[in-house]
């Protein structure tokens, strides 16, 4: 990859990482479910009109739209919004690996090999310690809901690898369609119609700029850059700097927001990066048994919407 195209993959890493501080600083403003409409409806208009007629069947933009935008947004913003931390829940989120490793295999028959179940397992436990220190500081319904959501983006995941989008920043704006309606609704019926409306009522130019930003900026151009960087390079390029996402959540959430990183958070940290770079990699073995390239799993290189 040229320099400056390196530089665009890291710079989109660091946009999906900061948009976690993004939406902590958004759920000041909005309910959660009401700031996920917003989102999808701000990233879908005027895009949509933009991008041509969908290139996959409506089945496949409904199901990834309801698994990526109602389920996993819906879950995130929320169990944000109950107290998950903007830097762990970067680092918790990339659990998803492990549940679309295991989705593939359940519904797509992709057997994992020894070295993706080690990587399971040591993302396992390293979501066994962040749950141990966000136990021991708060309630643990926030972190279980960002869980929660990491398995609709498994899910999502799978989902997207049928669909096998040959644009994925038209795919992604057709995507952005289908949540609108559902999660308003969850919204007038969960938050009520008053929140929502104080919370409309109340928007100011920063309340403007997080859903510019989250819509915009994380996933128009986000997913735009992303994709463009995947037709130009190999997946095996471009893929491993998923795993900076976490980095730059991290560190963004403790250079603005003040969070700590206790040292349980750290060790959780070390294994959940650790173990999902093991679980993204397939190792595949020549006639003698020895390996004979590392290159990211499929499923990886399917349309990762990074909050």
């Amino acid at each position: 990859m040229r320099p400056a195209h390196l530089a665009l993959a890291a710079l989109v890493t660091a946009l999906w990482g900061v948009n976690f501080v993004v939406i902590e600083i958004g759920l000041d403003h909005f309910p959660p479910l009401l700031f996920s409409a917003l989102r999808f409806l701000v990233a879908a208009l005027p895009a949509v009109f933009f991008v041509g007629r969908p290139k996959v069947a409506w089945k496949w933009i409904a199901g990834v739209g309801l698994a990526l935008g109602v389920a996993k947004f819906g879950l995130l913003f929320t169990g944000m919004s109950l107290g998950a931390p903007a830097g762990l829940s970067s680092l918790v989120l990339q659990v998803q690996a492990v549940f679309t490793a295991l989705f593939a295999f359940l519904a797509l028959g992709e057997r994992p090999g020894r070295v993706k179940l080690l990587g399971m397992a040591v993302a396992l436990a390293g979501i066994g310690v962040a749950a141990a220190d966000e136990g021991a500081s708060s309630s643990l319904t926030g972190f279980a809901l960002v869980i929660a959501a990491a398995v609709a983006w498994g899910v999502s995941n799978v989902l997207t690898r049928k669909a096998a989008p040959p644009d994925p920043l038209n795919f992604m704006v057709w995507v952005s369609t289908v949540p609108v309606l559902p999660l308003l609704g969850l919204s007038l019926l969960v938050e009520g119609p008053a929140r929502d409306l104080a919370a409309l009522r109340a928007l100011d130019p920063a309340g403007v700029g997080v859903i510019v930003f989250v819509a915009w900026v994380a996933t128009v151009f986000g997913f735009g850059a992303w994709g463009w960087l995947l037709r130009r390079h190999p997946a095996s390029s471009v893929a491993p700097f998923s795993l900076l996402v976490p980095v730059f959540g991290m560190t963004s959430a403790a250079l603005f927001l003040g969070e700590s990183v206790s040292p349980l958070r750290w060790c959780a940290a070390a294994l959940l990066v650790g173990g999902v770079a093991l679980t993204s990699l397939n190792i595949r073995r020549r006639n003698d048994g020895e390996p004979s390239s590392v290159r990211p799993d499929p499923v990886r290189v399917a349309v990762e919407e990074r909050a």
